[in-house]
């Protein structure tokens, strides 16, 4: 799943891909470089980040996924937490809705089951503006990520949200110390009792910055490393800003582990 943000403050990539031409240029490149998702966010959620209104959220993703829904095949994801961006986001193209909210926003559930596409709940402790504010976990964040997401999912089911159509994200970074997301990620594995398809994003984080002690420009190699453990643990599919480097390490990943497909 190919990052693409077109909002100016996002933690990497923010400002870069703000004109629909210059997102739906990238968008095309990762598509090229393998990517099967392009997930496409008009409001950062980065820790610190400010609520975006409605209306300036829809003028930043809407245009773009309607240039790129006659463009390429791979499915077009809107990152939003917004009941009234996903319905146009839907109506535009989109064909997956990834909430870090996790659909508990007023109306978000009742949505995405009358939308009936793919959506993906993640878990955040907080909100953007405040998560990294001292985040606690008292039982444990794997226990605590993992009780969330059963609560979250039987709220989709209930709702008629089919569990075809259910993803789930432990949400790295989102509320979590180094310490939380370094746990998640060796107890990945884990969540697969939920038997849905896990989603997982770690490309150029924090988690990955304060270890190494390198800004964003400078994590690929952190990056490739946390998303071949993520794979090796489990996660379905891996939401990256670097594509191609990525699908190699991969590559290379599967070679090792199951060589008869050679």
């Amino acid at each position: 799943m190919g990052i693409l943000n077109v909002t100016p403050d996002s933690f990497s990539d923010g400002g870069r891909y703000l004109n629909a031409e210059k997102a739906v240029e990238h968008a095309l490149a990762m598509a090229e470089q393998g990517a099967s998702y392009i997930d496409i966010g008009g409001e950062s959620t980065r820790p610190g980040a400010e609520q975006v209104p409605l209306e300036r959220e829809l003028e930043r993703v809407i245009p773009v996924i309607e240039l790129l829904r006659e463009e390429t095949a791979a499915t077009l994801s809107v990152d939003t937490y917004k009941p009234a961006v996903m319905r146009a986001a839907v109506r535009a193209g989109a064909g997956m809705i990834n909430d870090v909210k996790a659909l508990r926003e007023p109306g978000a559930t009742e949505t995405c089951a009358e939308l009936a596409v793919p959506v993906c709940l993640m878990h955040m402790q907080g909100e953007p503006r405040k998560m990294q504010q001292r985040p606690r976990y008292p039982n444990g964040v794997t226990r605590q990520v993992g009780d969330f997401f059963k609560h979250r999912v039987k709220a989709a089911l209930a709702a008629g949200i089919a569990r075809s159509n259910l993803y789930i994200d432990p949400g790295f970074g989102f509320g979590k110390t180094l310490k939380h997301n370094y746990e998640l990620l060796r107890d990945l594995h884990r969540f697969k009792t939920h038997k849905i398809p896990i989603i997982v994003g770690v490309s150029r984080k924090s988690m990955i910055g304060k270890l190494l002690d390198v800004g964003p420009d400078r994590r690929l190699a952190g990056s490739l490393s946390a998303a071949v453990v993520a794979a090796m643990k489990g996660a379905d599919i891996l939401r990256v800003h670097d594509v191609a480097e990525t699908v190699q390490a991969l590559a290379v990943l599967q070679a090792a582990t199951r060589p008869e497909l050679l």
